[in-house]
């Protein structure tokens, strides 16, 4: 290409640099010497995409997550037994745990459960309590009522099937009428609190689930059932020989 040819074209190109028009034709002069064809590439730097950041999905369920509940009910191990972590997200906030004012007629260091509300207290100093949210009896009629000490504790303890329902449902329960050992399986949990009346067992316990979205509602034979991390935390607060009160249905505290 000659220097006049250039020189005429040149500001064509610096155009299409900066225009996102095709660019105009060019037409060489004749000025009757020879023309030297030279192919140029323009290239143009594409602009980057927007990365929009991936947000975070932290919970599958209908109530928001909280982080201090999501820690308080973290996975973790217990007695070389795993402890799953609970969905936050799918239990009533309500129902987790959590100290509250309490101005009932219990002396500090009682239990008292409210069946009706989903509720079980443990009885602090100066009008306070932790509560804590249970699961409890399909039927009413099957909800143990009234007074009673805690006459034993278990670590990861051993589950007997009644003989009713072994009696119901003999395939599903006959093998177990030894017991199934303690373990991340086990119906009663991470641990057992063993309510006796008069010296006597009464086959009702507060206890641990494998069922955490049974939390708040009436699904069990008839014990009290708490989150395994609840029932952990409960468990180290409570002494054999604590009182323990369960209200009647209807006659809750709330």
């Amino acid at each position: 290409m000659n220097r006049r040819f250039f020189l005429l074209s040149a500001p064509l190109f610096l155009a299409g640099c900066t225009f996102r028009h095709p660019l105009p034709k060019m037409v060489p002069i004749d000025t009757g010497e020879p023309v030297t064809t030279t192919t140029y590439v323009i290239r143009r730097h594409k602009a980057k995409p927007k990365v929009t950041p991936k947000k975070k999905k932290v919970s599958y369920g209908e109530y928001p997550v909280n982080e201090k509940y999501a820690s308080m009910y973290a996975a973790t191990t217990d007695n070389g037994f795993p402890v799953n972590a609970v969905d936050t997200s799918r239990i009533n906030p309500e129902y987790l745990r959590h100290e509250v004012a309490f101005h009932m007629p219990y002396k500090p260091g009682t239990i008292v459960v409210d069946p009706t509300n989903f509720f079980c207290y443990f009885v602090l100093s100066e009008g306070r309590a932790m509560r804590y949210g249970v699961g409890v009896a399909r039927s009413a009629a099957a909800d143990f009522q009234g007074e009673a000490i805690i006459g034993r504790k278990a670590v990861w303890p051993t589950w007997h099937p009644t003989s009713s329902m072994v009696q119901k449902q003999p395939q599903r329960y006959g093998h177990l009428t030894d017991g199934m050992k303690g373990g991340p399986g086990n119906p009663l949990g991470a641990r057992a609190l063993y309510l006796y009346r008069g010296g006597t067992d009464t086959l009702f316990r507060l206890h641990g689930t494998v069922e955490p979205w049974s939390i708040g509602k009436r699904v069990s034979s008839g014990c009290i059932r708490f989150l395994n991390q609840d029932i952990i935390d409960l468990y180290s607060r409570v002494p054999v020989g604590t009182r323990a009160v369960v209200l009647p249905h209807k006659i809750g505290l709330g």
